[in-house]
């Protein structure tokens, strides 16, 4: 896994709008995150305030996301006013985006953090996956005491994750990524046997059963969000999944960091195995190694392979390869 990146969900029983309105309020964070405490407004949408992993203020900015698939923000951090360094998008799953015509009700929320390489201290990349998990569960008791729940609430549904860096165009990846023609080459697991038109194609899969592919392709901030999903006719599953394809200089706040990281965000039913399609987040890990190395190839950047999953500032690179 990308080490930059940190990811944690989690389902909450509230409505997909009352977790946007909650969530889109900076001064919230004082009653569900660890220590982030807002002391004084800026601007509408801009906070200073405390941190858990500084002995500093930061300056806290909320942006939210236009997209008629599902609700989102960004929040964005910095030392200094309109300089931020860290992003980190929320998404905000309805469930009947992951299952179509479900009657379960809430929201599956889905936070994304991503921590610049050239300023990230130990202590930050040591314990933000127990503050951010912690604080999580934390976001989760408060939307649903409001409704009067006294235990977590479970959902259908539970959201794994696979990231990796990728040093090519993200444009290029976008046009690699879109075009079903290309499924041949980086996923293992399905093979072309029908007509494959802009957006979608008729496959079979490692046990010959027919499988129905389709991507759409949404602009998002300043990243791309790419959706997939795979209908079996034979059997009326479908399974969904959903790629972020993020600029690594708008990622990390760096304009001289090349390439992009590809988020993808899977969906799983809670105790209970899935019978079709993939069967395991590393079914998703295995061809993002293969987008990574044949995106890299057409790219020209040969090496950035051999070093791993993880983005490398260039400083960094140079250690790496001696």
């Amino acid at each position: 896994m990308e080490k930059n990146t940190f990811a944690t969900s989690a389902y909450i029983a509230t409505s997909p709008e009352s977790a946007f309105d909650y969530l889109c309020s900076l001064k919230n964070l004082d009653d569900w995150t660890l220590f982030s405490r807002m002391k004084e407004q800026i601007d509408e949408d801009t906070w200073l305030g405390s941190a858990s992993g500084y002995h500093k203020n930061l300056y806290y900015h909320v942006k939210k996301l236009e997209s008629q698939l599902f609700y989102g923000i960004e929040w964005h951090c910095g030392f200094e006013y309109q300089k931020y360094f860290q992003v980190y998008p929320v998404l905000l799953f309805p469930p009947d985006y992951i299952e179509p015509g479900t009657d379960e009700k809430g929201v599956y929320f889905h936070w994304l953090s991503f921590v610049d390489p050239k300023r990230q201290t130990q202590m930050i990349m040591q314990g933000i996956h127990t503050v951010h998990t912690s604080e999580c569960r934390s976001l989760k008791a408060i939307l649903e005491r409001k409704l009067g729940l006294t235990t977590a609430a479970k959902g259908r549904y539970f959201i794994d994750t696979d990231t990796i860096y990728v040093d090519a165009p993200v444009e290029l990846g976008i046009e690699y990524l879109k075009d079903l023609h290309n499924i041949d080459e980086w996923a293992h697991l399905l093979r072309r046997t029908g007509e494959i038109t802009a957006d979608s194609g008729e496959f079979k899969d490692e046990y010959d059963q027919k499988v129905k592919v389709s991507v759409r392709l949404h602009s998002l901030s300043k990243y791309y969000l790419l959706e997939q999903e795979s209908f079996y006719p034979d059997y009326k599953f479908y399974q969904r999944s959903v790629a972020l394809l993020i600029p690594t200089s708008y990622a990390f706040g760096d304009p001289e960091a090349s390439g992009f990281i590809l988020h993808r965000i899977t969906f799983w039913k809670t105790n209970e195995a899935f019978a079709h399609g993939k069967l395991q987040i590393e079914d998703f890990g295995a061809e993002s190694m293969n987008i990574k190395r044949l995106l890299e190839g057409k790219a020209g950047n040969l090496q950035s392979f051999d070093r791993g999953m993880s983005y490398l500032p260039k400083t960094q690179e140079l250690v790496a390869s001696r």
